[in-house]
C-alpha cells in the first residue's frame, strides 16, 4: 500500500432529521437540478424566450431523468432480478441509478417537453445539454461521497482507499477524474453558448459536443472502473463501455452536420 494514499472514509450520510436520512448523493442531485434551472434562466433571459418554459422544462426533465436513470439500471445491470420482482424497481433505497438510462429518458422527455410548448427539439437538446456536464460532476462527486463506482488497484500517491467499500489498497478515485472531465467540458459549452453563441449558430454543435465529451470519454475512463455487476467481468468492453458507443457516434454524426449546415448556408 503507497504511504501517501488518501484513506476515504466519509459517513454518506449528512445528518438526519428524525428518521428522515439526508446523504450527500441526494445534496448532489438536488443542487445540479437547481444550478441547471438557474442557467437556463439565464439562456431564456439572454434570447428573450418566455421564463415560464423554465419551470416547465425541469418538470419535464426531473421526472424523465429520474425514471429513466432508474429504469436503465434495472434493464442494463440487473434485468433477471428486477424482471422478477418488478415492485423492487420502486425501491430507489436497494439498487441504483444508470447514467446512460437517465440520458435516454431526458431525450424523451425534453422530446415531449419541446412538442408541448412548440420549440424546436434541437433548440431544447443544444440548451439542456450545454448544461449537464456541471450536473454529472456534481453526481459524480456524491458517488465519491458513497464510496461508490471508483476504479481499480493504483499505485499512485492519489489513489483513494475506500474503507467503507471493504477496500484495503489504494484504487483509481475515477469519481474525482469524470468530475473534472465533466467540469472541463461545462466551461467549454459555456464559452461556446455566451461567448460564440453557437446555440443559434451552429443547431445540433452543443448537443453533439456534449455527447463526444461525456460519452466519448466514458469508453476510456471505463478501463480503470471496477465492474459495476459480476457479469461485466468477463467482457472486452464493458457495459457502460458499449452503451457510450452509440451516444458518441450520434455525437460525431451531429458535429459534421452542424458544420456542413454552415457551409450549404454560406454557399447559399
Amino acid at each position: 500500500m503507497n504511504s501517501l494514499s488518501i484513506v476515504w472514509d466519509l459517513d454518506p450520510t449528512l445528518f438526519n432529521i428524525g428518521s428522515l436520512e439526508i446523504r450527500y448523493y441526494s445534496i448532489t442531485w438536488m443542487l445540479a437540478f437547481l444550478t441547471a434551472m438557474y442557467v437556463f434562466g439565464k439562456m431564456l433571459k439572454r434570447e428573450g424566450m418566455n421564463k415560464s418554459l423554465n419551470d416547465s422544462i425541469f418538470m419535464y426533465a426531473f421526472i424523465s431523468c429520474i425514471v429513466g436513470a432508474r429504469l436503465g439500471h434495472c434493464m442494463f445491470y440487473d434485468f433477471d432480478h428486477y424482471i422478477s420482482n418488478p415492485l423492487q424497481i420502486l425501491n430507489l433505497r436497494e439498487g441504483g441509478l444508470a447514467s446512460h438510462g437517465a440520458a435516454v429518458g431526458l431525450l424523451i422527455g425534453l422530446y415531449l417537453f419541446s412538442v408541448r410548448n412548440k420549440v424546436k427539439y434541437i433548440w431544447t437538446l443544444d440548451r439542456i445539454t450545454t448544461l449537464i456536464p456541471l450536473s454529472g460532476a456534481l453526481i459524480r462527486l456524491g458517488n465519491l461521497a458513497n464510496s461508490e463506482i471508483y476504479g481499480t488497484a493504483t499505485d499512485s500517491s492519489f489513489g483513494f482507499i475506500f474503507t467503507r467499500a471493504g477496500e484495503t489498497q489504494a484504487m483509481h478515485p475515477t469519481q474525482i477524474y469524470e468530475a473534472a472531465i465533466y467540469l472541463s467540458l461545462y466551461a467549454l459549452m459555456m464559452f461556446l453558448y455566451f461567448k460564440k453563441d453557437m446555440g443559434i449558430k451552429r443547431p445540433g454543435l452543443l448537443f453533439g459536443i456534449f455527447l463526444i465529451g461525456t460519452f466519448g470519454t466514458r469508453i476510456f475512463i471505463e478501463v480503470i472502473k471496477q465492474p459495476q455487476e459480476e457479469f461485466e467481468a468477463a467482457m472486452a468492453l464493458n457495459m457502460g463501455q458499449i452503451l457510450s458507443i452509440p451516444f458518441t457516434l450520434l455525437g460525431i454524426f451531429l458535429v459534421i452536420k452542424a458544420f456542413r449546415r454552415e457551409k450549404q448556408h454560406k454557399k447559399a
